[in-house]
């Protein structure tokens, strides 16, 4: 399947139909997600990267987890991906992703007492030695098949030296997923070639990946999958920054998938933020767009996805300063994250 690379003429938002951006929370340590549990309709969930996981619920706040003696804290290192079972409501088990103390990328389980996580419920599921300190990925979300994914980027530095990204043998670089369900499995390779996928999700409608890949200096892109898709998908890097050729070769496994979208680096763009699809019921006009946005310049953007390509891409009428990540609730509506510890809400 190769998708259709896109950065097709963006579109002025029109009052009746465009997002709205609202404070709803602040005060928090640099946040890095958003979330929700299963099973609790009213109550949020936030990462804050130097550790801890806080919930949120009519207005109070408490500590869910704190794992900041077990956190490397700086930089693109932290506690950086946070999951609920599909069936928290029965199971009480989540999965949250770090770099370690030791230097390693790490994905770790616990059980939940239903107000806290239990410390000593903790198992370890994933532990990779981290290279060089950056483009550490982190995300975790459940797919429509019940597997939990993952990516802990191609391995840092710059251009991926080592071509970790390209190599079958090497977890960097790709999509990993694992069946939570069958003691003892492996991860296995759902995807590969990609540089620092920084925020990932997939439409609860549908079932589709939606996936932001930070680029290298030039080029910001959103990759998209179908959930019913031929075979294993080849992200490109680091033969290629979005659509344009950045290094010699081909391409090791797989089959070669260019960008849904793409934008450069101009007006201050540095860092592409990936969203979710809106499913929410605030702004009807609005469910079945995807939104992300950039860290640096705050630009949030919109789009729907028809036969595999972008269309009707639409520049919001707001920026989100220091924007690290987007969210759902449980109902589906949309918030957004900053580094400032600043939590928005999309109306």
């Amino acid at each position: 399947m190769l998708a259709g690379c896109g950065s097709a003429t963006e579109r002025k938002p029109a009052a009746a139909s465009a997002f709205q951006l609202k404070p709803f929370a602040r005060g928090f340590e640099p946040l890095v997600l958003l979330t929700h549990a299963p099973g609790e309709p009213k109550t949020l969930y936030v990462v804050e990267q130097p550790g801890r996981v806080v919930r949120v619920r009519a207005g109070k706040r408490t500590v869910f987890l704190n794992v900041r003696s077990d956190v490397a804290y700086g930089g693109e290192q932290g506690l950086l991906g946070l999951a609920f079972h599909p069936k928290y409501a029965r199971n009480k088990l989540l999965y949250v992703g770090y770099t370690s103390r030791n230097g390693r990328n790490t994905v770790a389980r616990y059980r939940s007492n239903g107000k806290v996580a239990v410390r000593s419920s903790g198992r370890t599921l994933l532990s990779v030695p981290d290279p060089y300190g950056n483009h550490n990925g982190g995300q975790l979300a459940f797919g429509h098949d019940g597997m939990l994914y993952t990516t802990i980027g191609d391995g840092g530095s710059g251009g991926d030296p080592e071509d970790r990204a390209q190599d079958m043998g090497s977890p960097f670089g790709k999509l990993l997923r694992l069946d939570v369900s069958k003691p003892g499995a492996e991860w296995a390779i759902a995807g590969l070639g990609l540089r620092n996928a920084w925020r990932f999700s997939f439409d609860r409608a549908t079932g589709d990946l939606y996936l932001g890949d930070v680029g290298q200096g030039e080029i910001e892109e959103v990759d998209f999958t179908p959930r019913v898709s031929p075979g294993l998908e080849n992200y490109g890097w680091d033969l290629y920054e979005g659509s344009r050729r950045f290094e010699d070769g081909e391409p090791s496994a797989g089959e070669l998938v260019f960008p849904l979208y793409e934008y450069g680096h101009g007006a201050n763009n540095c860092t592409v933020i990936g969203g979710h699809v809106y499913r929410g019921t605030t702004r009807p006009a609005e469910r079945g767009r995807y939104i992300f946005g950039d860290y640096c310049s705050g630009i949030v953007w919109s789009l729907r996805v028809r036969s595999g390509a972008a269309r009707n891409v639409r520049r919001e009428s707001f920026r989100i300063q220091g924007l690290t990540s987007f969210g759902e609730s449980s109902s589906g509506e949309l918030y957004a994250t900053t580094q400032d510890g600043v939590i928005y809400r999309l109306t």
